[in-house]
């Protein structure tokens, strides 16, 4: 055990030495910070078992409120945070005007497509593509596949793009709420839906035992407040808090927050090399959202932020001794593959997942993050009650 805290502390040494040694590249500052970004928010993702699906069945099965509560939480802090910083990029928004890089995309029926088929991929697979990346770290025999299946879901939604463009996504409204209401009319409406999504959540408590959930009294001492950081999890709220804080900080410096650019990158350039996708694909790069463009290089922020999350999840899962690797099965393989199609072609067509299309359009006024968030738990919830129905039907 203590040589993996050892090793742990190597590699967090390994990761301040690969930021330090990209500063020599073009560009090099911008892609220290995604490392280090994507460490902090790999080590956050972990400790908290931050997932967006977990956090919904969690709910809808068992009445707990405490992860869609962390997830209301995030997108608080997110919201007023992009709002200090889009409010000194545009000081006067208007209409047909949108602050630059922002992950602000058409409202369309694709796009509710793209969310139930999310949804419905991440209770097939077990988890949304943010948790399968740092699940990878710990060891998960599903995330191998799911990651790969992934990719699949996003070829296919290549091939499926350009006449969805046409029939339903090139002439939809693409719409930042402060250009309609201004940063005060846009904050106050996001907070108070937040505010009435939490309200409505908060019933859950009810349902406990009392003092089930009571935390122990008193101010714990530096020994145990840095023991309770490498033992068991981290309090939701402070996964949500911290995911909120991180979601508005990174677009100081970069693009807003996004798991699946890279990913879709990857299975664009290999599909077009292969011919499997039309060259042309209609107005996708001229939209906003996770980019897949062909890129020259792979050493980009995006894919840097994704090899700083998978790190410090890994140095996170093997500080808390959690990363368990274990042989895939049969079963791993098929729900892992299974349920990432439907995930890599709901990012694809929703243009990001609910890290760049939920949380960082939701975060940025985008009305399109929270429609397609609305999509996502709809299939969750469905999800959900139909796993209830065959297990009581199995019962029987």
């Amino acid at each position: 055990m203590r040589v993996a805290g050892l090793f742990s502390w190597g590699l967090l040494v390994a990761v301040g030495v690969a930021a330090l040694a990209l500063q020599a590249q073009p560009g090099g500052r911008t892609l220290a910070f995604s490392l280090a970004v994507g460490a902090v928010l790999g080590v956050v993702l972990q400790r908290s078992r931050f997932c967006f699906y977990c956090h919904a069945r969690d709910w809808f099965a068992d009445g707990n409120p405490r992860g869609l509560l962390a997830l209301v939480l995030a997108l608080a802090v997110g919201t007023v945070g992009y709002t200090v910083v889009l409010g000194s990029w545009v000081p006067v928004p208007t209409a047909g005007q949108l602050p630059a890089d922002m992950h602000i995309g058409p409202v369309s029926m694709a796009l509710v497509a793209a969310g139930l088929a999310f949804g419905a991929g991440m209770v097939v697979s077990g988890s949304c593509i943010s948790a399968h990346w740092y699940r990878l770290a710990e060891g998960s025999p599903v995330a191998p596949f799911a990651l790969i299946g992934s990719a699949g879901g996003f070829i296919l939604g290549f091939r499926t793009w350009n006449p969805l463009y046409s029939a339903s996504v090139a002439d939809a409204p693409v719409v930042w709420l402060p250009a309609h209401l201004g940063y005060g009319g846009a904050l106050a409406l996001q907070l108070g839906v937040l505010a009435a999504i939490a309200a409505w959540l908060w019933r859950g408590f009810a349902r406990e035992a009392p003092g089930a959930a009571a935390a122990p009294p008193g101010v714990p001492g530096l020994r145990e407040a840095w023991r309770r950081l490498w033992v068991g999890r981290w309090p939701y709220w402070a996964g949500g808090l911290a995911v909120g804080i991180i979601g508005a900080f990174v677009i100081v410096r970069m693009r807003p927050l996004g798991v699946t650019a890279t990913l879709g990158s990857a299975a664009r350039s290999l599909a077009q090399g292969q011919g499997w996708i039309p060259d042309r694909l209609d107005g996708l790069d001229s939209l906003a959202g996770c980019a897949t463009a062909l890129q020259a290089t792979w050493l980009t922020p995006n894919a840097v932020l994704i090899g700083g999350l998978v790190a410090g999840a890994f140095i996170a899962a093997l500080a808390s001794r959690q990363f368990a690797p274990r042989w895939p099965t049969g079963r791993d393989a098929v729900r892992g593959l299974g349920g990432s199609v439907l995930l890599g072609w709901g990012a694809m067509t929703g243009l990001g997942c609910t890290v760049g299309t939920l949380l960082s359009g939701g975060m940025a006024g985008a009305l399109s993050g929270w429609v397609f968030g609305a999509a996502v738990f709809v299939a969750v919830w469905g999800g959900v009650r139909a796993q209830a129905w065959r297990a009581r039907r199995a019962a029987r």
